[in-house]
């Protein structure tokens, strides 16, 4: 594989160096094989989990028919039978954000850890470089699909208000098993984030760096924006561009951008946008704009909802006139 990295000095003011991550091919060095080994048991179940919720239609219908005839116990029962079994997805659904986050800590541990430098993480460590990028690939795309359907609140929703209801009148509910109290609350609090696996992503790799003193927070902060550096060169460079043999690795290396560009602004002190950023925004807005536009809507939407320094004063007018 060392024939694949090729270092560029480009960008010196962005102290970056750049070469090529072989997001198609990369395998496990002896090395990386412990840590790797324990990401792949979680991300196997990463496509399935979208599926699911890509397939998740919601049970609307029925939650409206009982709310609208309250005395008809054949419609609240129809509407408690159709809600369970949904909830009981939305709770493998957040059980899987709990095991991204410990998948996530373990990586993160590793791409930064002494001695070396965060590029030479990444060029050494390209297998978990790579599942470090389908963990943000995955991300972004389960809070695409979460953003755009609202059946999976109103349905929580409706199952809380209707066990308290139960518990109330001393009915015993089938469906309390599945999910007691105290994982409703955090379960709740969860599908309430607009973005839930990124808030999941940025909390793991805030409380990292918190529990971590003795690494400098730089470790983690210039991971992400090599990364991202990395991504848009690739995009932007015709002779790596040609090396993907798959046409949906562009589409994986601009989600895998974006993510760490969001990352990097929730976990960075002052941000992605800031002038002292190590992440040349402007770049890779524009490497996003050069796409067919209907493809990348979604991702500059990302950039602009769920950043959390976009609005600072310290944001150049430039790149904000760039989101609008």
């Amino acid at each position: 594989m060392g024939n694949l990295i090729k270092v560029l000095t480009r960008d010196i003011d962005h102290n970056a160096a750049h070469f090529f991550l072989d997001f198609e091919n990369a395998q496990p060095t002896e090395s990386e094989k412990e840590i790797y080994n324990q990401v792949n048991v979680v991300l196997k179940d990463a496509e399935g989990i979208l599926e699911d919720l890509q397939s998740y239609r919601g049970a609307g219908h029925e939650i409206r028919e009982a709310i609208q005839h309250p005395a008809d116990e054949k419609l609240q029962e129809k509407a408690w039978g159709a809600v369970v079994p949904l909830v009981g997805k939305l709770k493998k659904f957040y059980e899987f954000s709990q095991r991204l986050e410990t998948a996530l800590r373990g990586l993160l541990g590793a791409l930064t850890s002494t001695p070396y430098s965060p590029t030479q993480h990444l060029e050494r460590e390209q297998a978990l470089a790579k599942q470090f990028a389908e963990i943000l690939h995955f991300t972004l795309r389960f809070d695409e699909l979460k953003m755009t359907n609202p059946a999976i609140q109103n349905d929580f929703s409706y199952y809380r208000r209707t066990l308290s209801r139960m518990r109330i009148n001393n009915v015993p509910a089938e469906g309390e098993n599945e999910v007691n109290n105290e994982l409703a609350n955090r379960m709740s609090l969860f599908y309430a984030e607009a973005t839930p696996m990124l808030k999941t992503l940025s909390d793991a790799t805030t409380k990292f760096v918190s529990e971590n003193k003795n690494l400098p927070i730089e470790n983690t902060t210039d991971c992400l924006s090599t990364m991202a550096s990395v991504c848009r060169v690739m995009l932007e460079t015709p002779e790596y561009r040609s090396r993907f043999t798959n046409e949906e690795t562009v589409s994986f290396c601009l989600r895998v951008m974006v993510g760490v560009i969001i990352l990097y602004d929730h976990v960075h002190p002052v941000g992605a946008f800031a002038k002292t950023s190590k992440i040349d925004m402007k770049g890779c807005i524009k490497v996003l704009k050069d796409q067919p536009p209907n493809s990348v809507e979604g991702l500059l939407n990302a950039l602009r909802y769920t950043t959390k320094h976009l609005n600072d004063e310290t944001t150049s007018k430039q790149i904000r006139s760039m989101l609008q």
